[in-house]
């Protein structure tokens, strides 16, 4: 496959749209949407804003405001996930860019750090295994009648909008839509946990596969049950602007119970793949080789030689099957066209192993199944660490407050 043109860079002052162009032109046949749909979401790719979004962040009021929905300028979600997803910003160094936060606030954005984390090792270790239920089998649901959003509710049809077009809600809407979906509905977790990783822009199989599992009682036997009480707590004016405000279908609590115990994949102690602690084969590799885990200008491929070229591949494969919105794929186009503005990158479109065959490369460890499957196909002469918020060991992954109490010891501060 010939190498893509480099991305519109937002360096040199394009635009959002710029960058929806050119994803239609060259990857628009693998969009959800198809190349005339293409549109950006609601931010903005790149190191530069993402070191914006790091500037800006206050977490002061997150404990009491971070599940606000409605008013808009009252949420104090932060928004940096995006950023988080695509290595933009690394965990550590959102660590410590609240270390002078409130200590409530402070431990509970840290707490949500945690979270990110422990979703990594988990998912290093089982792999795929974050398809299948847990600990429990999906639990048994009311009868329910019709789509399992059901765009009549004003609740739901604000918020799918709102994940249609933006490509990023709050986490409590994101709890909506899972237990509405999953334990009110009883459609099946995994078809609304693909439904949203298609478009949103911090979409991953570790943090949004754990979600769902954990909000639909697949993970730890205790379902997230949606009603009422949460859109008057977190967005009354939703309710009374809503059709069905004299026949709300989530008027009750629901009447779910958890699944039965499922052998799910390994939980328990053992060794999670943790990749090198130490950079390996310094200064061999010919090309620094990118994916999707790691885009900032501190990858520590990168960082290691900052005149080194680097290459990226668009998984045409990949992207057929998971038909992601182009939302996510204009994210990253400006991530790349940025990075293209200050040193040389190759960006391209194929099957990365047949892509790569003729290249002796540079890259970071990633906890992800499918880059050490590549990686294996690939000759990889250069591996650097991964920028572990705490190096997995062989703590337990059962829960995350296990987890959190034996592992959550080795962070600083």
């Amino acid at each position: 496959m010939p190498l893509l043109p480099p991305p519109p860079s937002p360096a040199d002052g394009a635009t959002p749209a710029d960058a929806a162009s050119w994803v239609a032109a060259h990857l628009g046949d693998l969009t959800l949407e198809g190349p005339d749909g293409v549109a950006p979401g609601v931010a903005r790719g790149g190191q530069s804003a993402a070191d914006a979004a790091l500037a800006g962040l206050d977490v002061t009021g997150y404990a009491r405001d971070r599940s606000t929905v409605l008013p808009v300028d009252r949420r104090g979600a932060t928004r940096v996930s995006p950023y988080v997803r695509h290595g933009l910003l690394p965990l550590p160094r959102l660590w410590d860019a609240v270390a002078g936060a409130p200590s409530r606030d402070r431990g509970r954005y840290r707490d949500e750090l945690l979270w990110q984390e422990y979703a990594r090792h988990l998912y290093a270790r089982v792999g795929r295994g974050i398809r299948r239920p847990l600990r429990f089998d999906q639990p048994r649901a009311e009868p329910w009648d019709g789509e399992p959003w059901p765009r009549r509710m004003n609740c739901m049809d604000t918020v799918v909008t709102e994940l249609h077009r933006d490509g990023w809600l709050v986490n409590q809407t994101r709890m909506w839509l899972a237990s509405q979906w999953a334990v009110r509905a009883g459609a099946d977790w995994r078809d609304g946990e693909a439904e949203t990783y298609r478009h949103l822009l911090d979409g991953s199989r570790a943090a949004n596969g754990l979600g769902w599992q954990w909000t639909v009682g697949t993970g730890s036997g205790k379902p997230y049950g949606f009603s009422r009480w949460q859109v008057e707590k977190r967005a009354p004016e939703l309710c009374a602007g809503c059709a069905l405000r004299r026949a709300c279908p989530v008027q009750q609590w629901p009447e779910a119970s958890s699944g039965p115990r499922v052998d799910g994949p390994d939980l328990g102690r053992g060794p999670v793949p943790a990749g090198p602690a130490e950079p390996e084969g310094t200064g061999g590799g010919e090309l620094v080789w990118l994916t999707a885990e790691s885009l900032g200008s501190a990858d520590p491929a990168l960082a290691a030689d900052p005149d080194r070229p680097a290459v990226f591949v668009f998984d045409e494969p990949l992207l057929a099957r998971l038909r992601l919105s182009g939302k996510r794929l204009v994210f990253l186009a400006e991530t790349l066209g940025e990075l293209a503005a200050t040193r040389p990158l190759e960006v391209r479109r194929g099957v990365v192993p047949a892509e790569l065959a003729d290249f002796r490369l540079a890259a970071t460890w990633t906890p992800v199944p499918g880059w050490r499957q590549r990686a294996a196909r690939l000759d990889v002469v250069e591996r650097h660490p991964w920028p572990w918020l705490v190096r997995p060991g062989t703590t337990s992954v059962r829960s995350f407050s296990s987890w959190r109490r034996d592992a959550g010891r080795a962070v600083p501060g």
